[in-house]
């Protein structure tokens, strides 16, 4: 079926990169005074300098001076001592603020960092208040503040409702250009309407698989890792379209397993933060993947076995970004369970979308020929997911 080819182009042709845009902030009241950490993944540093470059710790302390806050009424709460970065894990910076307020009476607490450069961000704040209560919520760039007095109806993620999950799931969806770019290549391999049915299956019980993992707590996945494996299928997805379009599945197996395990090879003499032993697995997954994809003459079965591993990879991407939020246990379950829902609901909305879209263009007769359009955007999806995965090992 040559319907869909042209839609895909257009859609794969713009994608940019994304990593979800997150911080995560550790809010502490004591009496009249509020002890802030403040942790910034390292990827989100880089946002504040013109060359990407990581920042110096008092740049990235001046930023956060002017867009993180106490608030007494409407006066800014001083600093009660000079901040400063503290050890962090692997990957990320952590910054320790002190505020000294003159009361507790209308303390609100504000963030306004990255919103002006990723509208989309999301700090997760976890509040411990004056009694020792804890609670979590939220600061998006619609809510940015959080009110300590009379909380009660200010926990936004904490008493939101199942629907609120969902709605969640679907906007990761489609403000995430590697998940949209994933399932744009979902539909290149698909020639038909089974093959289709095939890898949206697999996906979505590779989607459910994780989740069981992840509310059992049997796997907590590590974020910065599964980014970069995200990536990787990306890559993947358009090097099973070349294989099959050249007819050469040997040599592309050879080209693109050499290449990960000179990734491997980096990584033993100390480049890169991707462990040996994942790279090396890739690297064997994706030499075998390609060769038995290029002589398998029907791989519909292949690949829902195959994309049910990427929807695995996938999913622990998205419960990773849960897990951190520390969301209280008796949460958990419900928010997964409804998050994942709305990543479904906004995976085959963007499928639809693009089937749609591509039956009413050939309706008009305005599909160019398949092999062009299969070459070109499997093409720009090995660029993108390469860009990605490299840029992703070598944080």
């Amino acid at each position: 079926m040559r319907w869909w080819w042209w839609i895909v182009l257009l859609i794969a042709a713009p994608a940019a990169a994304h990593t979800r845009s997150e911080s995560h902030s550790s809010w502490m009241i004591d009496g009249t005074t509020v002890h802030l950490d403040f942790s910034v993944p390292d990827i989100e540093a880089r946002r504040l300098t013109p060359d990407g470059a990581p920042p110096a710790n008092k740049t990235l302390i001046a930023y956060l001076e002017g867009h993180v806050a106490v608030l007494n009424g409407e006066h800014r709460c001083p600093l009660a001592a000079r901040p400063r970065a503290v050890a962090a894990v692997a990957g990320y910076r952590r910054l320790e603020f002190g505020f000294s307020c003159p009361s507790v009476d209308a303390m609100v607490l504000r963030s306004d960092a990255f919103f002006e450069l990723v509208p989309t961000h999301v700090t997760f704040a976890q509040i411990q208040d004056a009694k020792g209560d804890f609670f979590e919520q939220l600061i998006t760039t619609d809510a940015r503040t959080i009110a300590v007095s009379g909380r009660s109806g200010g926990d936004r993620l904490e008493n939101a409702g199942f629907l609120d999950y969902v709605r969640m799931g679907v906007m990761h969806i489609f403000t995430g250009i590697d998940h949209m770019s994933f399932l744009v290549g979902l539909v290149l391999i698909s020639r038909r309407f089974r093959d289709l049915l095939f890898v949206v299956t697999g996906f979505t019980i590779g989607h459910s698989l994780t989740l069981a993992l992840a509310v059992t707590g049997l796997v907590r996945p590590h974020a910065e890792f599964i980014d970069a494996l995200v990536a990787l299928t990306i890559a993947l997805i358009g090097v099973e379209n070349i294989s099959v379009a050249t007819r050469r599945p040997g040599l592309i197996a050879l080209w693109s397993g050499g290449a990960l395990l000179a990734m491997t090879a980096l990584r033993i003499a100390g480049i890169g933060v991707l462990p040996v032993a994942l790279l090396l697995g890739a690297a064997i997954f994706t030499a075998n993947y390609i060769m038995v994809s290029g002589h398998v003459r029907d791989a519909g079965r292949l690949r829902l076995v195959v994309t049910l591993v990427f929807g695995l990879i996938h999913g622990f991407g998205f419960a990773a970004d849960l897990l951190e939020s520390r969301i209280p246990t008796a949460k958990l379950a419900e928010l997964l369970v409804g998050f994942n829902l709305g990543v479904e609901v906004g995976q085959l909305s963007v499928v639809t979308a693009i089937v749609g879209g591509a039956l009413l263009m050939v309706r008009l007769k305005l599909a160019p020929p398949r092999p062009i359009v299969v070459d070109v955007a499997a093409s720009a999806l090995v660029c993108l997911g390469t860009y990605w995965f490299v840029s992703r090992s070598f944080v």
